[in-house]
């Protein structure tokens, strides 16, 4: 089979069914047809293993691991705010007694690449790996996709230059996800999680390349707190509480004369 789809072609779809997955987010108060809704979030689960592969492609492929660790890590805390804003989310974790999604994916893929780090280039004797890959389990918990993200991609590197190990070993973690969700948070988002199985063609097209498009490199830093951003102010403007959304346009304006 001849595969056609380079690192760029792959982080749009990802970029594309993160976009839809959001959007039946927003309107899904306003559909009655749940049918549709659910296609949608089954369209965006196309999205999380495609970040968890590129995470691990990244991390083999990087000449600064320092940079690529700082970077991620400032991506997720500008992304803390804007998930938080797009789904109305307090911006303190836990303060509302609620355990799950309190942050984005974004907090468990910067952790997740300290995890490569500590597992695979590090000095730290096994029990050391094992107790601080356990510590960014405990820490990455809160957000999305939960410490399950840190899971799948350290399989999926052990298993690095096999696709159907690195799958299998992805999807394993994504099951115990799906599980969990089905049992503990919403049934129906528990069984939307096994569509992920849907991602593997995708994959299995990718030609190792990076596309010619450079930019697209710097585009998904803007465009995921962007979009979540432009969800946010549109679900204020759908359902209420405009007023807070001046206010938020106010302060912003206030503190341009003073960056």
């Amino acid at each position: 089979m001849v595969k056609r789809l380079n690192s760029n072609h792959l982080k749009m779809i990802a970029i594309i069914a993160m976009t839809i997955d959001h959007v039946a987010d927003l309107i899904s108060p306003l559909v009655s047809n749940v049918y549709l809704t659910t296609f949608l979030h089954v369209i965006g689960r196309l999205t999380a293993p495609i970040m968890f592969f590129f995470i691990c492609e990244g991390f083999f492929y990087t000449r600064n691991l320092k940079k690529y660790i700082a970077r991620m890590f400032l991506f997720a805390v500008v992304s803390h705010f804007a998930y938080c804003f797009a789904f109305g989310i307090n911006y303190i974790p836990f303060s509302t007694g609620n355990i799950f999604n309190q942050t984005s994916i974004m907090w468990s893929l910067a952790f997740s690449i300290v995890a490569l780090h500590v597992a695979n280039k590090s000095n730290f004797k096994k029990w050391q790996q094992v107790l601080i890959i356990l510590l960014i389990c405990a820490i990455t918990f809160c957000a999305d996709w939960s410490c399950i993200a840190v899971m799948a991609i350290l399989s999926m590197y052990s298993n690095r230059g096999n696709l159907k190990k690195q799958f299998l070993g992805m999807y394993f973690w994504i099951a115990i996800y799906g599980v969990i969700s089905y049992l503990f948070v919403d049934k129906l988002y528990g069984i939307v999680t096994f569509a992920t199985l849907l991602v593997y063609p995708f994959l299995d097209c990718y030609n190792g390349k990076k596309g010619d498009t450079r930019w697209l490199k710097w585009f998904f830093y803007v465009y995921y707190p962007l979009h979540l951003l432009i969800i946010g102010i549109l679900r204020i403007i759908m359902y209420g509480n405009v007023p807070l959304l001046f206010n938020w346009i106010l302060l912003i304006i206030n503190l341009i004369p003073h960056i």
